[in-house]
């Protein structure tokens, strides 16, 4: 009887050490989309985007009656006055195309940001995890062709990511 339960707690025991030393995996891009704080980010980072093409496509619509008019107006104003309407109008149109571009180059500025104060909290919430379970090896899934699902820590990582860090602050 002796020598099952030692052979039953040794059988435990080496599983448990044999699932330490296996590397665990965790989805970086559902932590990323499904935390509180990145859920947050991304819907203030969305509201933004849309606000800004909102507005740029408002001002497009200006600039398009902007033209018409400068069009209908062609016979009636001079050669020169109908050139400098039309540099003007190409100006403005430039400057709108510039507008776009700063609009999208700060929201991926700002999603950088997001991406890497969330990282920065994952990172000690993950060692510690690592040290208390003895886990030595953590990878993304997505390099992953197939795992078992017990190797998954990322419920368990964003549980403790959503207690820590609540939102993200990007202005």
């Amino acid at each position: 009887m002796k020598k099952i339960i030692f052979s039953i707690i040794f059988i435990i025991f080496c599983n448990t050490s044999v699932l330490a030393n296996l590397p665990h995996y965790l989805d970086f891009k559902f932590i990323l989309n499904e935390s509180d704080a990145g859920k947050k980010a991304q819907t203030f980072l969305k509201k933004k985007l849309d606000n800004g093409f909102k507005s740029i496509k408002d001002k497009e619509n200006k600039i398009l009656e902007e033209e018409k008019k400068i069009i209908q107006q062609k016979k009636i104003i001079s050669s020169d006055e109908y050139k400098k309407k039309v540099s003007e109008l190409r100006k403005k149109v430039s400057s709108l195309q510039k507008e776009r571009q700063d609009l999208l180059q700060n929201v991926a500025k700002q999603r950088a940001k997001a991406r890497e104060i969330l990282l920065k909290n994952l990172n000690p919430i993950l060692k510690n995890y690592m040290q208390e379970n003895n886990v030595r090896v953590v990878i993304d899934k997505k390099s992953i062709l197939l795992a078992d699902e017990t190797l998954d820590l990322t419920k368990k990582i964003m549980e403790e990511l959503n207690k820590k860090l609540k939102n993200i602050k990007l202005d």
